[in-house]
C-alpha cells in the first residue's frame, strides 16, 4: 500500500514540475494591461470606435457601468451601441438617465432587441443586433463588453493603443472580479488561477501557438478580423463565447500576415489582466460562484464524457494527492511519502501565490488550493448533471442545449 501512495505522490509531483516548468509560465500574472507603456499621442490618426454593450435586466449595474463607458478619455470618434435585450426593469429607462446626467446623450443610442431566433444564444444576438447598428458609423474596431464592467477611465485608450501599436486583431483583459466576500476571496482567484491554467497567457499571444482565449468582459476586436470570420454569427451558438471569437479569429490569420510570411497563417490577439477595470457582479455566496461556474463547465470539456471522467481523475490526482499524503506518510511514520506530498502541497501554493496576491486576498488562501480544486471539481460533475437532466447553460431566464442539438 505504501509503495502505491508513494508512487502517486511522485506522480503528482512530477506533474506540477512539469506544469511550473513547461505550462507557459501560467502561474505569473506579469501579462497586464496597465503595466504597459501605451500612448494614442502616438497614432498617427486615432480609430474609430462603437461599444456593443448587451442588456438583460442590468438595471442594477447600468448606472455605473454605462457611466464609466460614457467618461472614458479616448480623444477620438466613440459611441455606445446598448442592446436592450427584452428588459423588464427599466434598463433601457436608467441608461438615458445616465447618458443625460453625464452630458453624452448623443453618444449613447439604445437599440430595442428582437425577438431571440433559433440556434443563437441571447448574448450573442444582442451583440449581433448591436453590431448591425453599430456598422453604419463604419468604426475601425468594436468594443464589446458587458453591462455589469466598470472601465477605468484609460481602459479604451490603452486598449486602442495596444492594438494599433502591436498590429493586433483582438484585444482583450480579463477585468479584476469583485473579490470581497469570504466566498470570492476563496473561489474567484481560483476561477482566474483554473483561466490561466487552461489558457496560458503566454501562449495565447504568442501569434505561432494555437492556443486561443478572451475575457467576455471587455474585448476589442477589429472591424476587419470580425468580418473575415463571418462575423459573429460564425460563433452564434456558443456559450463560451469569448475564447470562441479568440479561437475564429487567431485561426483565421490576417492577410498582412499570410503576404508577408505564407508560414504564419493565424490573427494576432492578445488577454491580459486589469488590475483597475472591474467587474461589478457580486458572487458573494456558494450557491452563485457555484452556478457560475456549472453552467459552463461541461461545456469547457465540450460535452465529452471521456474528459469528464479525465477531470474526475486528473483534478484528485494533481491537487488532493499531495495533502492526503503528508497526513498517511505521518500517520505511518513514512516521511518519503510524508515530504514528496509536502514538496507537491508547496508546489502548487507557489504557483497560485501570484494570482492571491494580485487579488489581495491572505497568503493563508494560497495554501487551500486543494480544497478549492475538490469544489471546483464538485461543480463540473454538477454542470454535467445539469446538461444530462436539460437544465444545463441556463442564464437570465433562458436555458441552451448543447450545440449539437441547435
Amino acid at each position: 500500500m505504501g509503495v502505491i501512495v508513494l508512487g502517486l505522490t511522485l506522480l503528482s509531483l512530477t506533474i506540477w514540475l512539469g506544469l511550473l516548468c513547461f505550462w507557459g509560465q501560467f502561474w505569473r500574472t506579469d501579462q497586464q494591461l496597465e503595466v504597459e507603456t501605451l500612448h494614442t499621442r502616438s497614432l498617427q490618426s486615432l480609430p474609430v470606435v462603437c461599444a456593443v454593450v448587451p442588456a438583460r435586466n442590468e438595471a442594477e449595474f447600468i448606472p455605473t457601468s454605462l457611466r464609466s463607458l460614457l467618461l472614458q478619455d479616448y480623444p477620438g470618434s466613440f459611441n455606445v451601441f446598448l442592446v436592450d435585450d427584452r428588459s423588464t426593469d427599466r434598463t433601457a429607462n436608467f441608461a438615458e438617465g445616465v447618458a443625460h446626467a453625464v452630458g453624452k446623450p448623443q453618444q449613447l443610442h439604445i437599440i430595442s432587441g428582437e425577438p431571440l431566433p433559433a440556434g443563437w444564444s441571447g448574448k450573442l444576438w444582442a451583440v449581433e443586433q448591436g453590431i448591425k447598428s453599430a456598422s453604419k458609423f463604419a468604426p475601425d474596431y468594436f468594443l464589446l463588453t458587458d453591462a455589469d464592467i466598470e472601465h477605468d477611465p484609460s481602459n479604451l485608450r490603452r486598449l486602442v493603443a495596444k492594438a494599433v501599436q502591436e498590429d493586433l486583431d483582438l484585444v482583450s483583459v480579463m477585468v479584476r472580479l469583485r473579490c470581497e466576500s469570504f466566498w470570492e476571496k476563496l473561489l474567484i482567484p481560483a476561477f482566474v488561477f483554473f483561466f490561466q491554467k487552461l489558457y496560458p497567457f503566454r501562449w495565447v499571444n504568442n501569434p505561432n501557438n494555437p492556443t486561443a482565449a478572451a475575457a467576455g468582459g471587455s474585448i476589442l476586436i477589429a472591424r476587419e478580423a470580425l468580418e473575415r470570420i463571418g462575423g459573429i454569427q460564425v460563433i452564434r451558438q456558443a456559450l463560451i463565447d469569448d475564447c470562441a471569437l479568440a479561437q475564429a479569429v487567431k485561426k483565421s490569420g490576417g492577410q498582412g500576415d499570410r503576404e508577408n510570411n505564407p508560414m504564419l497563417s493565424q490573427g494576432r490577439i492578445w488577454l491580459g489582466l486589469s488590475r483597475l477595470t472591474r467587474s461589478l457582479r457580486p458572487y458573494d455566496s456558494l450557491a452563485t460562484i457555484w452556478d457560475m461556474v456549472a453552467r459552463t463547465a461541461y461545456t469547457q470539456l465540450n460535452y465529452s464524457p471521456l474528459l469528464l471522467l479525465g477531470t474526475l481523475v486528473g483534478m484528485p490526482l494533481i491537487y488532493l494527492v499531495p495533502p492526503v499524503c503528508v497526513i498517511l506518510g505521518a500517520v505511518w511514520g513514512n516521511w518519503a511519502i510524508a515530504l514528496t506530498g509536502l514538496l507537491g502541497w508547496l508546489l502548487m501554493t507557489f504557483a497560485y501565490y501570484p494570482t492571491i496576491r494580485f487579488y489581495k486576498c491572505s497568503p493563508w488562501f494560497a495554501l487551500s488550493l486543494p480544497a478549492i480544486a475538490f469544489l471546483y471539481t464538485l461543480m463540473t460533475l454538477d454542470s454535467a448533471l445539469r446538461h444530462w437532466q436539460g437544465r444545463g447553460g441556463a442564464w437570465k431566464g433562458r436555458v441552451y442545449p448543447s450545440s449539437d442539438n441547435l
